[in-house]
Formats: C-alpha cells, structure tokens, sequence
C-alpha cells in the first residue's frame, strides 16, 4: 500500500512539475515573442507613415495648383469686370461666399 501512496504522490508531483515548465516555457514564448511583435508593429507604423507622408506631399501639392487656379480666376474676373464699368456696363454682384471671403480673407 505504500508503494501505491508513493506513485500517487510522484505522479501528482510530475504533474505539477509538468504544468510549471509548461507556464515557464508559456513565459518565456511570450517574453521571445514580444519583441519581434514589437518591430514588426514598428516596421507597420513606419509603413503606414510613409505612406500617409506621400499623401499629404500631394494633397499640399493639388492644394497648391488649386489656390494658383483661384488666385489667376480672381484675376480675370476682375479684368473682365473692369472692361465691363469700362464700358458702362455694371457686373453683378459676387455670391455671397466671395464676398464673405474679399472681406474676411478667410
């Protein structure tokens, strides 16, 4: 009967040990992992940065030519507005956002 409590008690020792390594090893896969999950997000991020920095590169860039295609329409507007008082013609009045803008700048 001894040898009987004996192998009960080894066994639930060998199991237990077993459970142990198992969480240490659980750990330490962790503990391994964390890093490399660490750089590949950083490699993600720099990607998507990069990617975000080339949109707003062209977004400034169509911004540009737009604010260049206002400013040359302002322009001309007014040139033709200036040939029609010229001629006593008297041009209509801007829309209310164009007049909202000559007079905030905004």
């Amino acid at each position: 009967m001894l040898t009987l409590v004996g192998i009960v008690v080894t066994s639930r020792a060998t199991k237990s040990a077993a459970l142990a390594t198992a969480r240490a090893n659980t750990a330490a896969a962790a503990a391994t992992a964390e890093p490399n999950q660490r750089a590949a997000d950083l490699e993600a991020f720099r990607a998507i940065r990069e990617d975000m920095q080339c949109e707003i590169g062209e977004l400034r860039q169509e911004h540009g030519r737009l604010q260049s295609l206002v400013y040359a329409f302002v322009g001309y507007v007014a040139e033709l507005s200036a040939q029609m008082r010229d001629a006593g013609l008297e041009p209509s009045a801007p829309p209310a956002r164009v007049e909202e803008y000559n007079r905030t700048g905004a």
